[in-house]
C-alpha cells in the first residue's frame, strides 16, 4: 500500500489486528514474561549481545582489553552473551513478524512513504532515527519494551519518565518530518 494520501490508510484490504486486542495481547505477554522469567520485555539487550560477540569475535585483544566487553561478559557467567535470553526472544519477534506477515499476506518488499520524497530519502531518514533511537535506548538505560512498557507495568518511576519522553520528544519533533509522510 502506497501512501498518497491519508484516505488510504482506512482502506480494509489490510489485515491488521484490532489495535485493542493486541494491547491486551501485549500485556498478557508481559505479563507472562514477569511471571516466567521474572524480568519484563525488552530488545537493546539482544543488540548489544551481538554487538559483544561480534566485536569478541573481530577484535579479541581490543575485547579483552575494554572494561565494557569484560564486564558485559562475565555479566552472563562468562558465557556467549549470545545465549541471553532476550537474544531468543528477538530471534521470536523476528520469526514471528515474518510468520504475521506471511498468514496475512501482507509480505511484500515495500518502502512506506510520504508522495513527496524518493525511496533513498525515505530510507536514510529511517536509518537516521533508528540509529538515534538506539543511542537514545543506551542512554536510557533500555528501549520502549524494556525502560517504558515494562518500567511502567512495575510503576517504575523511570517507565514513566522514559515513556514521556520518547513520546514528547516524537511530539516536538512530527511537525519537522512530517514531510516524509505527507
Amino acid at each position: 500500500m502506497k501512501f498518497t494520501q491519508f484516505s488510504q490508510l482506512d482502506d480494509k484490504s489490510e489485515k491488521y489486528m484490532n489495535p485493542y486486542l493486541a494491547g491486551i495481547l501485549l500485556g498478557l505477554t508481559l505479563l507472562v514474561a514477569v511471571y516466567i522469567s521474572g524480568r519484563g520485555l525488552g530488545a537493546s539487550g539482544a543488540f548489544k549481545s551481538v554487538i559483544v560477540t561480534t566485536v569478541e569475535n573481530v577484535a579479541p585483544s581490543y575485547a579483552e582489553g575494554s572494561q565494557f566487553y569484560q564486564d558485559y561478559t562475565k555479566s552472563h557467567g562468562g558465557g556467549s552473551p549470545m545465549k541471553s535470553w532476550l537474544v531468543f526472544e528477538i530471534l521470536g519477534v523476528i520469526i514471528g513478524g515474518f510468520a504475521s506477515g506471511l498468514i496475512s499476506g501482507r509480505m511484500k518488499l515495500r518502502t512506506e512513504k510520504g508522495p513527496s520524497i524518493t525511496n533513498k530519502t525515505r530510507l536514510i531518514a529511517a536509518l537516521i532515527g533508528g540509529t538515534l533511537f538506539g543511542y537514545g535506548a543506551t542512554l536510557g538505560r533500555g528501549c520502549t519494551s524494556g525502560a517504558a512498557l515494562s518500567g511502567m507495568a512495575v510503576l517504575s518511576l523511570h517507565g514513566f519518565i522514559v515513556m514521556l519522553a520518547i513520546f514528547g520528544t516524537a511530539y516536538a519533533l512530527a511537525y519537522f518530518v512530517r514531510k516524509l509522510w505527507l
